[in-house]
């Protein structure tokens, strides 16, 4: 469980560099939607290559179809990609803007939200995950430190509804968690499960440009750096991990793991690398650390909580055993 909860965080920090990448991408080609869907397009290009070589992978593939007819899964459980997709789009609407810190505090805040409901529910494949006194405590705290940090840098006039954007991508990358867990649970690989999830991500994205192209115009040219190109295969490290992971703490303990890690990465980023004019402050700097507490309390006697099977492929909520 410990080490779940370490790589946990490690795939946190990895979503803010990712959010670094394609923010400063959609800066250079001044198109978020064109920055996403290159993002997403790359991650795809990677997993089909490794496809070929990986047999696990189209076995998974095979066992995923026979989980829809058998109605062991639901269709709709195949569309994590979706918000994926939402949620690289947000980073290069509203993170070169924000601040990753600012940024990631209002993805964390959503994911929360998001892993207690999904939690609850059993969306997840661990099924439901009663909230215990702990749980519900470090969520609190959770929020608290966010909100303090967010604290820190509502006085420079900061849109409400770039923050917005963040929000709802966080609840829709906590239902992307879940999901992709019963997929690769289905697949019996997690490798399947990203490759879904990019595939469909990519798809809507690349709707989207066109229509967004046909509009406004193509961007002008693309940058030369190559660590612009990066957020596609950072993504697949920490989808693919993800996927494993949220069947073995759940969802919103992975979210809150994913809080240490994203802020802790954030904070980094923002200090050595800034993107914006706006300082750094003390509030965030601490509701970075009151996050990393909400993490141990949330994980206090953890395994000593019985958890139901998973939710069955309708959506319907499992009974506690």
């Amino acid at each position: 469980m410990w080490l779940a909860i370490v790589l946990a965080v490690l795939f946190g920090g990895l979503t803010a560099l990712q959010s670094r990448v394609n923010g400063q991408l959609a800066a250079a080609i001044d198109d978020p939607y064109s920055a996403a869907a290159i993002s997403f397009g790359s991650g795809l290009l990677i997993l089909l290559v490794v496809l070929g070589f990986w047999r696990p992978g189209r076995q998974g593939i095979g066992r995923v179809r026979e989980g829809l007819r058998a109605r062991r899964i639901a269709w709709w459980m195949l569309l994590g990609g979706l918000a994926g997709a939402w949620f690289v789009t947000t980073q290069g609407l509203s993170a070169g803007v924000l601040g990753v810190a600012l940024f990631t505090v209002a993805i964390v805040a959503g994911q929360t939200v998001g892993g207690i409901f999904f939690d609850v529910v059993g969306l997840g494949p661990g099924g439901r995950r009663p909230l215990t006194v702990m749980r519900v405590l470090g969520a609190l705290i959770a929020l608290a430190a966010i909100s303090w940090a967010v604290s820190a840098q509502l006085v420079h006039d900061v849109p409400l509804v770039l923050m917005l954007l963040p929000f709802v991508a966080g609840i829709g990358a906590a239902w992307q968690q879940a999901v992709n867990g019963r997929v690769k649970v289905e697949a019996g690989s997690a490798f399947t499960a990203t490759l879904t999830n990019f595939a469909v991500g990519t798809t809507a994205l690349v709707i989207v440009v066109l229509v967004h192209s046909a509009i406004a115009g193509w961007p002008d040219a693309l940058p030369a750096e190559p660590w612009l190109y990066l957020g596609g295969a950072i993504g697949c490290v920490f989808i693919a991990g993800q996927a494993v992971l949220v069947r073995v703490v759940g969802v919103l303990l992975l979210a809150l793991c994913g809080v240490a890690g994203q802020l802790a990465a954030a904070l980094a980023l923002d200090l050595l690398l800034p993107t914006s004019e706006r300082p750094v402050g003390v509030a965030t700097i601490g509701g970075t650390v009151l996050a990393v507490v909400a993490v141990v309390v949330a994980s206090i006697r953890w395994t000593k909580h019985k958890h139901v099977a998973p939710a069955p492929a309708d959506g319907s909520v499992s009974r506690a055993s």
